[in-house]
């Protein structure tokens, strides 16, 4: 059986080593967690992920078979790409490709250049631009308000009055989210049901798992604001095999083929998350790894 190094520390961390260890696999998780060193078959070293050289230091020394890189931001700093330069085979896009989930704004110029289906968007770089822009919402419906960069899942408000867009427009380029919200993406909220849709792929081919459904909003009922996720279920009925295969021609294909086209071949977990609506998918978002807490289920 094979040595796999996990990256990361979370509930889907935990959720893969259980299923390596399952499988026969030894397991060293970094920083891994309490809940990772009971597993049978697992054990966790502390280097943190952001400690790429460590990462890799350990990689090797562990002569490990494989990496499987959880979490986003390692991905989007070039964990991955520092891993593979190493020699080390790993499962997770380097940071060009990764930029799909590091930057909303890039992702939706990305999906616009390449013909995917999202919904209608403007990027905003300042308070005033963005109070401008909110003038292109006022017959289509107060705009989903994205801080473009990485927020843990908690930089998108779904507002439903433009006084509230207002408000999240403010709170952005007052500095809640740091950095990731400099720049902003106002975006046509789009109508159905969500789901979260996976592939492991080399860049060329991929092969699909079960669609899920995560809880996101923090409150009963389906209120309050965003989290990285509640709760989350698997399979999701409304990916029946119609838009599955809707998914693939229309989404998931032409996204490999971009990036290959703009020289950044993906290799690894594509996380497409979708809005359906009468059968018929668009992207929400980009992100590029397993999802958490879609994984958990999965």
């Amino acid at each position: 059986m094979s040595k796999i190094l996990i990256v990361g520390s979370g509930g889907r961390e935990h959720a893969l080593a259980w299923r390596c260890t399952s499988e026969g696999h030894e397991v060293v998780a970094t920083p891994g967690s309490d809940g990772i060193a009971r597993l049978a078959g697992a054990r966790c070293v502390g280097v943190a992920e952001s400690d790429h050289p460590g990462v890799v230091a350990l990689a090797r020394s562990e002569a490990v078979d494989l990496v499987i890189v959880g979490p986003e931001a390692p991905l989007v700093a070039g964990l991955a790409d520092a891993l593979r330069a190493a020699g080390v085979a790993t499962i997770g896009p380097g940071a060009a490709a990764a930029e799909l989930e590091g930057s909303k704004a890039v992702a939706k110029q990305f999906m616009v250049r390449h013909g995917i289906p999202t919904a209608r968007h403007v990027t905003v770089d300042s308070l005033e631009a963005g109070l401008a822009a909110l003038g292109e919402f006022v017959e289509i419906g107060p705009p989903v308000v994205k801080a473009s960069g990485l927020a843990a899942g908690k930089g998108v408000v779904v507002a439903e009055t433009m006084a509230e867009a207002e408000e999240a427009l403010r709170e952005c380029f007052a500095g809640r989210f740091g950095a990731a919200g400099a720049e902003v993406v106002l975006e046509q909220r789009l109508r159905g049901r969500e789901a979260s849709f996976f592939v492991l792929t080399d860049g060329t081919h991929a092969a699909t798992f079960e669609a899920c459904q995560d809880h996101k909003r923090i409150g009963e009922g389906d209120t309050g604001p965003n989290t990285g996720g509640m709760g989350a279920y698997c399979p999701a009925p409304i990916v029946d095999e119609a838009v599955r295969a809707k998914v693939m021609e229309r989404i998931v294909a032409p996204t490999l083929a971009g990036l290959r086209e703009e020289g950044r071949p993906f290799v690894g977990v594509l996380f497409v998350g979708l809005m359906i609506d009468a059968g018929e998918p668009s992207v929400i978002e980009y992100n590029v790894r397993f999802g958490d807490p879609e994984v958990q289920p999965l």
